[in-house]
C-alpha cells in the first residue's frame, strides 16, 4: 500500500495502468503484470517471513455492489482476466536453498472454481455482519502451493445489494496493484460488451480489446487453458536453485562497477564524496531507527491474531477543501483525522499523549512501471497526535511528511533485503517484525472518479484492508466516485473496545472535515 505524496492524489484516476475506464474499442491495452518471473527482494522478504497470522501478508479489497451481479458474466470476466494477467495463474516455487528469490511458475492444476467463490451472508444482511464474515475470510491462510488470490461474491446484503471480496498475498502486489487488478474485471457500462480482450504476450503487450470490456463479457464456452511462452520444461526446485545462484553472480559486475565509480568520485573530490557519504549515513540512521516517540501503552499488548475490520467514509471534496484550508495535502488531512481519532480514544481512557510512532508507506512507482508488483517504501515518523487544533495538526503533518520524503535513504530497506533473503527465514521474520515499533500504519491510494460495473452491478464503495504487521491499527483509503472509503484493520488483542475507538475515529474525521466548511 502506498501514500499519495509520490503520485497523483486520490480520485484522479490517473495512476498508470488503470484499465477500467477503457472503451471496448480503441482504448489503451492492459499493461504487463510485474514484468519478471522472479520476486523482487521486498516481495521475497514478505513471502519468506510470513508467520500466520501474526505476520500475515494478506491484503483485501471489499467492493460493495448495488445489486447481485450475473454469476456467469462474473465467471467469464475472471476467466478472461486471468488470461490477461498470467501471474494470476501462477504459483510460487522456491529454490532448494535461498540462492536467489522465489520464482513464479504456471500452476498446471489451476482451477478458477477454487479461486472464485460464491456464498450467502445469511439472515443478517447488515454491514456489521458482512465485516464479521470478511474478517474470517481475510484471516484464512492461503494455500501456498496455489496462485495467491481469491475472489468471493457475497450475496444477501440489505437492500438487495452484494459484496465482492478480493484477497491477495502481498508478495503478488501492493495496494495500487490490487486496484489495477480489479480494473480488469470492471466495465464502464452495466450492459455486457461482446468484445473480449486478448491475453498479454510475453512482452507485456495485449492484442485487440482492452481490460475495460472484461466484466461485460458473457460466459460463452470455456476458454482453453493458455500456453504461456518461455516456460522451462524442467521447472523444479533444483533448476531454480541453480538459476538463482547464476542470477546472484550476474549482479556482481554491476556492484563492482558501482564501487569503482564511487572510488573514482572520491579520488576526484574527496571532501565532496566524504560529505555525501556522511549525509547518506545520517539519513540511513534516521530512516532505520525507530521514531523518537515511545509506543502508546494503551495500544499494547497486541499480537496480530485477532483482526477486527471497520469502515469510515467521507466526501472527497470536503476532505480536499479541509486540506487546502489548512495548507496540506489530502493525505495530510487524512492522517490528521486518524490521529485526532486516536487522541480522543486516549482521552477517553485518561491517557495523555503528545506524539505517536506511525508508518506511512510511500509509493515508488514510476509512470512507465508495469502493473502489479510491489514498489513502495515505509517512512516512520513521530506524529503530532497531541495537537488539539485539527488545522494545526494538518500543517504539522505536512512538514513531517515532507521531511521524510526528502531523506536520501528513504528506500534503504531495499539495500538490506538481498542479504536478509539469503539467510534463514526466521531472520526475515525478525526484520519484518520491526514494524511493531509503530502503533499506526496509514496508506492512501488513488481511485476512480467515475462509475464502474462488475457483471451488471454498479460499484458503490471500495474499502481496502491491509494486514497487521505489528501495528495496532492498519488504515487504508481509496477514493471512489467522490467518496473516500477508509478501511481499518484493528488488532483486537490490543484494542478490546473497538466501538469506542470507532466513535473516536468518526469524531476525528468530522473535526478535520469541519476545517473546510
Amino acid at each position: 500500500m502506498s501514500a499519495d505524496q509520490n503520485r497523483p492524489g486520490p480520485g484522479t484516476g490517473s495512476e498508470p495502468g488503470f484499465g477500467a475506464g477503457s472503451s471496448a474499442r480503441g482504448g489503451p491495452s492492459a499493461p504487463g503484470w510485474s514484468g519478471d518471473d522472479r520476486m523482487n527482494e521486498l516481495e521475497t522478504t514478505m513471502w519468506r517471513s510470513e508467520r500466520h497470522p501474526q505476520q500475515s501478508s494478506t491484503i483485501c479489497s471489499l467492493i460493495i455492489l448495488d445489486c447481485v451481479p450475473e454469476w456467469d458474466r462474473l465467471v467469464a470476466a475472471h476467466e478472461w482476466a486471468t488470461e490477461l494477467v498470467p501471474r494470476s495463474r501462477q504459483r510460487v516455487v522456491e529454490p532448494l536453498v535461498p540462492t536467489g528469490p522465489p520464482v513464479w511458475r504456471t500452476d498446471p492444476h489451476f482451477a478458477l472454481s477454487y479461486h472464485l467463490r460464491r456464498m450467502h451472508q445469511g439472515p443478517d444482511g447488515s454491514m456489521d455482519a458482512l465485516m464479521t464474515l470478511v474478517q474470517t475470510l481475510a484471516l484464512t491462510p492461503f494455500d501456498r502451493t496455489r496462485p495467491l488470490w481469491e475472489g468471493t461474491l457475497i450475496e444477501g446484503l440489505d437492500g438487495g445489494r452484494a459484496a465482492y471480496l478480493l484477497k491477495l498475498h502481498h508478495s503478488l502486489t501492493d495496494g495500487l496493484g490490487a486496484i489495477q487488478l480489479m480494473s480488469l474485471v470492471q466495465s464502464r457500462t452495466r450492459e455486457h460488451t461482446p468484445d473480449k480482450p486478448t491475453r498479454l504476450d510475453a512482452s507485456g503487450a495485449a492484442g485487440s480489446g482492452v481490460a475495460g470490456s472484461v466484466a461485460g463479457s458473457s460466459s460463452g464456452s470455456r476458454t482453453p487453458e493458455p500456453e504461456y511462452a518461455g516456460e522451462p520444461a524442467d521447472d523444479d526446485a533444483l533448476s531454480i536453485t541453480v538459476d538463482g545462484a547464476r542470477h546472484t553472480l550476474s549482479q556482481l559486475p554491476s556492484v563492482a562497477a558501482a564501487a569503482a565509480d564511487a572510488g573514482i568520485s572520491f579520488a576526484r573530490n574527496p571532501s565532496g564524496a566524504a560529505g555525501e557519504a556522511l549525509r547518506f549515513a545520517a539519513s540511513l540512521r534516521r530512516v532505520l531507527s525507530p521514531p523518537p516517540a515511545p509506543p502508546s501503552p494503551l495500544l499494547r499488548p497486541r499480537d496480530g491474531r485477532v483482526w477486527v475490520m471497520r469502515t469510515l467514509e467521507c466526501p472527497l471534496a470536503q476532505l480536499r477543501a479541509a486540506a487546502k484550508r489548512a495548507g496540506g495535502s489530502v493525505n495530510d488531512a487524512y492522517l490528521a483525522a486518524l490521529l485526532g481519532g486516536l487522541r480522543r480514544y486516549h482521552e477517553r481512557h485518561g491517557v495523555d499523549i503528545d506524539e505517536l510512532p506511525i508508518t506511512v508507506p510511500v509509493s515508488l512507482r514510476r509512470s512507465d512501471d508495469p502493473m502489479g508488483g510491489n514498489k513502495f517504501a515505509g517512512a516512520m515518523l513521530s506524529a503530532p497526535i497531541g495537537i488539539v487544533d485539527p488545522a494545526e495538526r494538518v500543517a504539522a503533518l505536512r512538514g513531517a511528511i515532507l521531511a521524510q520524503l526528502a531523506e536520501p535513504a528513504l528506500d534503504s530497506f531495499s539495500v538490506l533485503t538481498p542479504l536478509v533473503n539469503r539467510l534463514p527465514s526466521g531472520v526475515g521474520a525478525a526484520v519484518m517484525g520491526l514494524g511493531a515499533v509503530t502503533d499506526l500504519s496509514a496508506s492512501n491510494m488513488p481511485g476512480l472518479p467515475y462509475d464502474v460495473f462488475m457483471a451488471g452491478a454498479r460499484v458503490e464503495r471500495v474499502f481496502p484492508f491491509g494486514p497487521l504487521p505489528g501495528v495496532a491499527v492498519m488504515a487504508a483509503m481509496v477514493s471512489h466516485v467522490g467518496t473516500c472509503c477508509i478501511g481499518l484493520n484493528i488488532d483486537g488483542t490490543g484494542i478490546k473496545d473497538v466501538d469506542v475507538l470507532m466513535e473516536s475515529m468518526q469524531e476525528g474525521l468530522d473535526e478535520v472535515l469541519a476545517i473546510g466548511r
